[in-house]
C-alpha cells in the first residue's frame, strides 16, 4: 500500500511536469493569430498555416500535419495539401463565448519527424446578429391605486448576445400619462425603472398596458419590446351604487307567495371584497314587512313570502342597502316601492238596520222599512255594488244619497191575509271579474190590521126543523171566520133584533156569543108557521169593529101530530056515522057515498088511506083506499039483507100513525022508495053539504092566506138575491074527496113536492124519506148561484141539535 502510493506520487508530478514544459512551450511557439467574424459559411478561409508556420506544403502529408483534437477543434480544419486552416462549420461566437468580451479560440497543431507543436489563436469577432431579449415577453405589475407620485417600479433589463456596441445601448417606453422612464446602469447593465407620475385609478381605468423597447448599437440596430402590464390594485374607495334610485313594482294580491317580484342591482366599481355586494332590508323596515317580502342578499331577488291583502295594505315601501365586504365596508341605500293591484276577492257585506221587522198591513206606499248599507273591500270597479231585491215582492230599494246606502220601503199596498211574512233577499254583486255576490234575507212580518169582516162560509143559510121541539134546545150554530188575527178575529154573535117588524120570531131566539149555538126558547108548530126568517150578526173585537151578518131562514118540517078529522058523514058527540040508502037495482060499481076527511099535517102525514075495519059483506061493498069512495062490487040479491053497517078507518102514513073511524050505514030499498027517499036526502044533503061547504071554506081560506104569506116571502128572498139557489115552498091544495095539503120545494136542480094520496104522473117517490117527499123533475138550467142541500134530500133531517 505504501509503494502504490509513492508511485501515483510519482505519475502526479510527471504529468505536472509535462504541462509546466508544455505551458512554457506554448507561450513561446504561440505567436500566431488570425481573426475571422461570426457567422462565416463553411470553407471559409482562415488562413495558410503552412506559410505561416514556415512548414514545407510537400511534407505535410507526411509529417502527418493536423489540428490536435480538442473541445472547438471541430470548428475549423487544416488541408494536408496546402496547409490552409478554414471554417468547417458555421461560427456563432454567442455560443462558444457567451459572455466574454474577447473570443479566441486557440488550435493545437501538430507535425511528426519530428514532432512539432504549434499554436494558432483564431479571434473570433462580433457582429451585429443578435436581438436585444427580454428575459420574458410580458411584464406584469401589480400597483396600489394610491401609491404616491414619484414611486419607483423596475423592470427587467434586456439582455444582447453581442457584445461592445451590438450591445443594448437604449430604452424606450410608449407613451402614458401616468409613468416615466428612468435608465439606472449597473456597471455595463443598463436598468430601467418606471417612476408614477401621475395618480392611478383602478375605476377609471384598472391596467395599463406599456411597451418598453430595448435598442441595440449596431447599424442596422436591432430592439426588442417588452409589453408591461400595470394592474392597479383596487382599495375600497367607491360605495355601491344602485341602478335605480327608487324601485317600483305592481303586484296583483293574489300572486303566490314564492313568486319573484322584483331584482334589485347595485354596481362598485372596486374589484374583490371591495366590490362584493350584500343587499339586505334598511332597519326601518318593520317585522310585519319582513315576514310577507324576502331578500336575497347575493343576487337581490326579492321574492314574495307571505300573502298580500290589497284591504290591509295597498303600498308597501321597503328600504334596501347595499354593503360592499371592504374595510372598512361602504353601503349605499335605494328603495322598492311595490303597489298592490286590487283583485275582486272580497264579496260584499250587507248590513241591515232594521227600524222594525213588522210592519202594519196598512202601511202606504213609500214605507221606510229599514236601511241597508253594502260595503266591498275592493276597490274600484270590484268595489262598486248594485243591489237587488228577489221578484215578486211589494217592497223596492231606493239609492239614498250616499254611496252604497239604500231604503228598503214598501212599493204597493200589504194584505196580511194574502201573505203575512216576507222573506226579502237582497243581493248585493259587485261589478268585478268574476262577480262576486252576497245574499242576506231579512224577514218582515205583517201586522194585522182590522180590515176583514167576519165572514159566514154559507150565507143565507137553510135550516129545516122538526116541529115540536124541545124549548131551550140548540137548534143550528152560526160559524163565521175572520182573515185577521188575535182581537181583530175574535167574534161574537148577535141576533138582530128589529123593532116594529112582522119577524116577531126572533124574540124566541137567544144565540150563545162566543159559539154561535142559536136555541129556540120556543116549541115550533108547523100548522101555525111554516117558515120565517132571521139574521145573525158576528162582529169582531178591532177597533173599530167590523162585522157582517148571515139570513137564516128556518124551515119547519111536519111531524105527525096531527089526527085525521073526518069531514063526512059528519061527528056528533065524538064519533062520525052517517046513513046512505041506496036502490036494490043498482049495478056494480055505484057510488054509494064518499068519506071525506082532513089531516092538518102534509105530506106522509096527511097522507091518507082508508080501509074497512069492520063490513057486513065483503062481496058487497068496496072501498077506494086513497079517495075514500064506497061502491058496490056486485048487484043485490034478493037473498042480501037490507042494511049494512060499515066502519071505516082513516089512518095518516106518519111513522107513528094517527086514525079516525068513521060508521056508514048502508040501507038498501027498494027503487020507488029510493026515488022518495032522495029527494028527502038531497035536501038534507044540501044542508049537509053547506055545511060542510062552509067549512071548507074556512079551511081553504086559512090554506090560501098561508099559502099567499108563503109566497110573498119566496118573492121578498127572490127579489133580494141575485140568483134563485135558496129552496122554495110552494102551497096548493087538493081535492080528490080528500082534503089533502101538498108543498113544492126546489133545491139545487130538482124540484121536491110533499103531496098527499094522489100524486101526479111522472113523480118519484124518493127512497129513504119515508114515502113523503117525491122528486119532481126540473129541466130548468140551473144558476151558479144555486146552493145543493143534499142533506135534506137525503132525508138527513136535523134533530133537535143540529149543526150547520
Amino acid at each position: 500500500m505504501i509503494i502504490g502510493g509513492q508511485r501515483r506520487k510519482w505519475e502526479y508530478g510527471w504529468i505536472v511536469l509535462c504541462f509546466s514544459l508544455l505551458r512554457c512551450f506554448d507561450e513561446i511557439s504561440a505567436q500566431i493569430r488570425y481573426s475571422i467574424p461570426e457567422e462565416r459559411k463553411e470553407g471559409y478561409i482562415v488562413g495558410n498555416l503552412a506559410k505561416d508556420l514556415g512548414l514545407d506544403v510537400g511534407t505535410l502529408v507526411d509529417r502527418r500535419f493536423r489540428i490536435v483534437s480538442g473541445s472547438k477543434d471541430t470548428l475549423f480544419q487544416v488541408n494536408q495539401d496546402s496547409g490552409v486552416l478554414y471554417v468547417r462549420k458555421k461560427i456563432d461566437r454567442e455560443e462558444i463565448c457567451d459572455g466574454n468580451m474577447a473570443c479566441i479560440i486557440n488550435l493545437k497543431i501538430a507535425v511528426e519527424d519530428p514532432l512539432e507543436i504549434h499554436y494558432v489563436g483564431v479571434e473570433i469577432t462580433d457582429i451585429n446578429d443578435n436581438s436585444p431579449i427580454f428575459p420574458e415577453k410580458e411584464k406584469r405589475l401589480e400597483i396600489a391605486e394610491n401609491r404616491l407620485i414619484g414611486a419607483r417600479f423596475q423592470l427587467q433589463a434586456a439582455r444582447d448576445p453581442d457584445i461592445g456596441i451590438h450591445s443594448v445601448r437604449l430604452y424606450k417606453i410608449s407613451q402614458n400619462e401616468h409613468f416615466e422612464l428612468q435608465v439606472r446602469e449597473r456597471g455595463e447593465e443598463k436598468i430601467p425603472y418606471l417612476v408614477l407620475q401621475k395618480y392611478l385609478d383602478r375605476e377609471r381605468s384598472g391596467e395599463h398596458g406599456l411597451i418598453l423597447t430595448a435598442i441595440d448599437g449596431g447599424t442596422p440596430p436591432k430592439s426588442a419590446i417588452l409589453n408591461v402590464s400595470i394592474i392597479v390594485l383596487d382599495i375600497n374607495d367607491n360605495p355601491p351604487v344602485f341602478s335605480q334610485d327608487t324601485y317600483s313594482v305592481t303586484l296583483p294580491e293574489n300572486i303566490k307567495p314564492g313568486a319573484l317580484i322584483s331584482k334589485v342591482s347595485s354596481t362598485d366599481i372596486d374589484e374583490g371584497p371591495n366590490g362584493d355586494i350584500a343587499y339586505s332590508f334598511g332597519s326601518a323596515v318593520n317585522a310585519k314587512i319582513r315576514d310577507i317580502f324576502s331578500l336575497d342578499s347575493t343576487s337581490g331577488e326579492i321574492r314574495l313570502k307571505g300573502l298580500l291583502d290589497f284591504e290591509d295594505t295597498d303600498v308597501y315601501k321597503l328600504d334596501i342597502q347595499a354593503t360592499d365586504k371592504g374595510q372598512p365596508p361602504l353601503n349605499a341605500e335605494s328603495g322598492l316601492i311595490v303597489k298592490i293591484l286590487d283583485v275582486n276577492d272580497n264579496a260584499p257585506e250587507i248590513e241591515i238596520t232594521s227600524l222594525s221587522n213588522m210592519i202594519s198591513e196598512d202601511s202606504h206606499p213609500g214605507t221606510v222599512i229599514s236601511l241597508i248599507s253594502a260595503t266591498d273591500k275592493d276597490s274600484g270597479e270590484n268595489g262598486k255594488i248594485i243591489c237587488r231585491l228577489n221578484d215578486n215582492t211589494p217592497f223596492e230599494l231606493k239609492p239614498s244619497v250616499q254611496d252604497n246606502m239604500y231604503s228598503l220601503v214598501t212599493k204597493s199596498h200589504l194584505d196580511r191575509e194574502r201573505v203575512s211574512q216576507f222573506d226579502i233577499t237582497i243581493t248585493a254583486s259587485d261589478r268585478g271579474e268574476p262577480s262576486l255576490s252576497t245574499f242576506k234575507t231579512l224577514s218582515v212580518q205583517v201586522s194585522d190590521v182590522n180590515d176583514n169582516r167576519p165572514e159566514f162560509l154559507i150565507n143565507p143559510l137553510d135550516l129545516y126543523i122538526f116541529e115540536n121541539n124541545s124549548p131551550g134546545a140548540s137548534i143550528v150554530f152560526v160559524s163565521a171566520s175572520d182573515k185577521d188575527l188575535n182581537e181583530n178575529a175574535a167574534i161574537s154573535y148577535h141576533i138582530v133584533r128589529e123593532e116594529g117588524t112582522q119577524n116577531s120570531m126572533t124574540s124566541f131566539l137567544n144565540i150563545n156569543p162566543e159559539t154561535g149555538v142559536i136555541y129556540a126558547l120556543k116549541s115550533f108548530d108547523f100548522e101555525r108557521i111554516k117558515t120565517f126568517q132571521f139574521q145573525a150578526l158576528a162582529t169582531d173585537s178591532g177597533t173599530p169593529p167590523l162585522s157582517s151578518n148571515v139570513t137564516v131562514n128556518v124551515y119547519i118540517l111536519d111531524q105527525n101530530d096531527n089526527f085525521p078529522v073526518i069531514l063526512h058523514p059528519l061527528s056528533a058527540n065524538g064519533s062520525a056515522e052517517g046513513v046512505e040508502e041506496i036502490p036494490r037495482n043498482v049495478n056494480a060499481g055505484h057510488l054509494v057515498t064518499k068519506v071525506r076527511a082532513y089531516d092538518a099535517d102534509i105530506g106522509y102525514n096527511g097522507w091518507l088511506l082508508f080501509s074497512m075495519q069492520e063490513v057486513s059483506d065483503h062481496t058487497l061493498f068496496g072501498l077506494d083506499r086513497y079517495t075514500g069512495q064506497i061502491r058496490t062490487l056486485r048487484s043485490f040479491t034478493e037473498t042480501d039483507e037490507a042494511q049494512h053497517k060499515l066502519v071505516i078507518l082513516v089512518k095518516d102514513n106518519g111513522n107513528i100513525s094517527l086514525s079516525a073511524t068513521a060508521t056508514v050505514i048502508i040501507k038498501v030499498v027498494e027503487p020507488k022508495e029510493a026515488f022518495a027517499a032522495s029527494d028527502i036526502k038531497s035536501t038534507v044533503k044540501e044542508e049537509e053539504e053547506n055545511n060542510v061547504t062552509f067549512y071548507l071554506i074556512i079551511t081553504l081560506g086559512s090554506v090560501s092566506v098561508l099559502f099567499v104569506i108563503s109566497i110573498i116571502v119566496l118573492i121578498v128572498m127572490q127579489c133580494s138575491k141575485s140568483t134563485d139557489y135558496s129552496s122554495k115552498y110552494l102551497q096548493d091544495t087538493n081535492y080528490d074527496g080528500t082534503l089533502c095539503h101538498s108543498i113544492q120545494y126546489r133545491s139545487g136542480d130538482k124540484r121536491y113536492m110533499l103531496v098527499g094520496p094522489r100524486m101526479s104522473i111522472g113523480t118519484t117517490i124518493v127512497p129513504g124519506s119515508n114515502g113523503n117527499t117525491l122528486v119532481v123533475s126540473d129541466h130548468r138550467k140551473r144558476t151558479s148561484g144555486e146552493v145543493r142541500n143534499s142533506a135534506f134530500m137525503k132525508k138527513k133531517i136535523m134533530n133537535n141539535d143540529r149543526q150547520i
